[in-house]
């Protein structure tokens, strides 16, 4: 497509998608929002939410390509390669079962307005609750992690099949409770999500292949050009963020934006109900 208000469109899409899709904020919520608001939101939208989310996963493997191709270099030598393979296994594995169990009910029966907004909300106060409680760390760096962490951590990633809920922010949030530093638990939340969103990704390029045209090139270059860069710019300023500041105005701003879902959606302004 070579129609400028379509690429950008494509262009804003591509940047709500990168820069909500690590935060612990919901990235699905926004390009739901954003979408709706830019009468993007059918089967060939979809489809592209797809693209711009693959390109998303990209900007971390770029980001972290050094760590990566270390410990996929030495995961049959070293153990602390062998340890973050181990792990990231581990953490993968909750997601991945019940998603393949439950994945037809939730997008069947939690999808509506009430579970996103209150998604929203409740992840924000348990934000606030977990900066506000004695925060003990037992893990330091992802070097300290152990399966049992990984495992805690796989736990809470799979409450983000709950719309609203926010991948990045179960996984982070869940790793405060469980004792990771904050710097630990937002880069074990990167790692994770390389798996986990490819296979989700190839998992929906499956699905929906006889959606795909040669004629979208365009779009999904401009989408994914613009989710990859801005993608890689929250990553690197989620973590410097995080060196000196809590979470807090994460959680502040997740629960406006639930009081907004549940705003739009009481006044018809948004039809939360056509998201998927």
């Amino acid at each position: 497509m070579t129609d400028p208000t379509i690429l950008l469109h494509a262009f804003i899409l591509g940047i709500v998608e990168g820069l909500t899709e690590f935060l612990p904020v919901s990235s699905t919520g926004h390009l739901i929002l954003v979408g709706q608001l830019l009468n993007f939101n059918d089967d060939k939208g979809k489809v592209f939410e797809i693209a711009i989310q693959f390109a998303a996963i990209l900007a971390v493997v770029w980001e972290y390509r050094a760590r990566l191709g270390h410990a996929l270099v030495n995961v049959t030598t070293e153990p602390a390669s062998q340890r973050l393979a181990i792990n990231l296994i581990v953490a993968f594995l909750p997601a991945a079962v019940l998603g393949f169990l439950f994945i037809k009910q939730i997008k069947h029966y939690l999808f509506n307005p009430i579970v996103v907004a209150s998604a929203l909300i409740i992840g924000g106060v348990l934000i606030l609750w977990a900066e506000r409680r004695k925060h003990v760390i037992r893990a330091e760096t992802i070097d300290d992690m152990t399966w049992r962490d990984a495992l805690k951590v796989g736990f809470a990633q799979a409450l983000a099949m709950i719309p609203g809920t926010s991948r990045s922010g179960a996984t982070i949030i869940g790793g405060l409770f469980f004792g990771l530093s904050r710097k630990t638990a937002t880069e074990f939340s990167f790692f994770l999500a390389i798996p986990t969103m490819f296979a989700a990704t190839f998992y929906d390029v499956f699905k929906n292949r006889h959606l795909f045209s040669a004629d979208d090139i365009g779009l999904f270059a401009v989408g994914s050009a613009a989710s990859f860069i801005s993608a890689l710019l929250a990553v690197r300023g989620l973590i410097r963020f995080v060196s000196r500041h809590d979470f807090t105005v994460f959680a502040w701003y997740r629960i406006v934006f639930g009081l907004l879902v549940l705003l739009t959606a009481y006044t018809g302004w948004v039809d939360w109900g056509s998201g998927g």
